[in-house]
C-alpha cells in the first residue's frame, strides 16, 4: 500500500464517515429527547434517495401516496385523542390538506423537466413530514413508557418500513446523478465534486445544527427536554411538541443523508438499515449523549469500514460493527449503573 492508495481510502473513508456523522447526530438527538432509540432512521435516508431516483427518471413518486396515508392515519389518531381534537383544525391542514395538495401539485408538473434544486424540495416535501406522523401514532401515545419498550416499538416500526419500502420501491436498486461532475486535482490524488459537496453539507448542516440548538426558542426547548423532561414539563415545554420536532429534524438529517449517498452507491429498500447500523456504531462511541463523540466516531468507522474494504473486503462490515464491542465493554467499566425509574 502506497500513500496514493492511502490518500484514496483515506478520502472515501472520509466521505462515508461525513454521512455517518448526520445519521450519527440525529440518533444522539432523538434519544437525548425522547429516549428513543430510533432504529428507522436509515429508512429516511433509503426512501429519501429512491424519492429523488424516481424524480430524476421523471416518475410519479409512490411516496406521496403513502405520505397521504400516513396523513389519514396520524388524523384518525388525533381525531379518537382528547389532546388531538383539541388542535383538530390544525391537524387536517397538516396531516390531510397539505399531502393532497402536494399529490396534485406533483401531478401535474413536469417532473421530467424539473432542476435538480426542485427535485431535491420536493423530496424533502414529501418524505420529511413523516417523521412527526410517525411519531405521533407510533411513539407519543407511550411516550412515557421503558427505554425497552420504545425500543420494541422502534423495531416493529422499522420492520413496517421496510416492508412497506418492498411494496413501493420495489427490490431494485437505483443510484442518483451527483451533484457535481467536477474533479479537483490534488497532487496525485483526484477529488470529485460530489465529495466535496458531501464535505461541505454534512459542514453545513452540522453548524446550522449549532446554531438552531444555541440561538433559537426551539432549540433551547429541545436542550432542556434532553437534560431534564420532567423540569422542561413545568416550565411549560410540551414533550409531545419537542418529540414532533425531534423526528422532523431527524427526518430532515435522513433525507439529506439519503440524497448525498445516492450518487455514490446503489440503494435499495433495506439498504438504509445498514447505513444507518454504522451511525449507530458511531452514536454508541459518543454514548447516546456526545454530539463532539459521535461526529469524531463516524469518521473513525468511515475510515475503519475504507481500509477495511482494501485489506479484507468480504469482512468489512463485521470488523466494523465488532468495533461496537470494546466500546460497550469500556463504558460499562466505566461508568455506573442507574435503575431507570418506574
Amino acid at each position: 500500500m502506497d500513500a496514493e492508495i492511502i490518500a484514496m481510502l483515506g478520502q472515501d473513508g472520509v466521505t462515508n464517515g461525513a454521512i455517518y456523522a448526520l445519521l450519527a447526530l440525529a440518533l444522539v438527538l432523538v434519544f437525548a429527547v425522547t429516549r428513543v432509540i430510533f432504529i428507522p432512521q436509515g429508512e429516511f435516508l433509503a426512501w429519501g434517495a429512491l424519492t429523488m431516483a424516481a424524480l430524476e427518471g421523471g416518475q410519479f413518486p409512490a411516496t406521496v401516496w403513502l405520505l397521504v396515508g400516513c396523513g389519514v392515519l396520524t388524523l384518525a389518531v388525533d381525531a379518537f385523542s382528547a389532546t388531538g381534537r383539541r388542535n383538530i383544525g390544525r391537524s387536517v391542514l397538516w396531516n390531510l390538506a397539505y399531502p393532497l395538495a402536494l399529490a396534485g401539485l406533483l401531478w401535474g408538473l413536469p417532473i421530467a423537466e424539473l432542476p435538480t434544486a426542485a427535485r431535491v424540495l420536493i423530496a424533502l416535501a414529501i418524505v420529511v413530514p413523516m417523521g412527526p406522523m410517525l411519531y405521533r401514532v407510533a411513539f407519543q401515545p407511550v411516550a412515557e413508557a421503558p427505554v425497552l419498550v420504545l425500543l420494541i416499538i422502534s423495531v416493529a416500526v422499522h420492520l413496517a418500513m421496510v416492508g412497506l419500502g418492498l411494496l413501493i420501491f420495489g427490490p431494485e436498486g437505483s443510484r442518483t446523478q451527483p451533484f457535481s461532475e467536477a474533479q479537483f486535482e490534488l497532487g496525485s490524488l483526484m477529488i470529485g465534486g460530489h465529495t466535496l459537496v458531501v464535505l461541505g453539507a454534512s459542514v453545513v448542516l452540522i453548524v446550522a445544527l449549532y446554531l438552531f440548538f444555541d440561538r433559537t426558542l426551539y432549540g433551547k426547548a429541545l436542550r432542556a427536554t434532553a437534560i431534564n423532561r420532567n423540569g422542561a414539563r413545568l416550565m411549560g415545554i410540551s414533550p409531545a411538541l419537542a418529540g414532533r420536532l425531534t423526528f422532523f429534524l431527524a427526518a430532515v438529517i435522513g433525507v439529506l443523508s439519503g440524497l448525498l449517498v445516492a450518487p455514490i452507491t446503489t440503494v435499495y429498500y433495506d439498504s438504509g438499515f445498514l447505513i444507518g447500523l454504522k451511525g449507530f456504531v458511531a452514536a454508541i462511541i459518543g454514548g447516546l449523549a456526545s454530539y463532539p463523540l459521535a461526529a469524531g466516531g463516524a469518521i473513525l468507522v468511515g475510515l475503519l469500514e475504507s481500509f477495511s474494504s482494501f485489506w479484507a473486503s468480504a469482512f468489512k462490515d463485521v470488523i466494523v460493527f465488532t468495533l461496537i464491542i470494546p466500546v460497550l465493554m469500556w463504558r460499562s467499566l466505566t461508568s455506573h449503573h442507574v435503575e431507570e425509574e418506574e
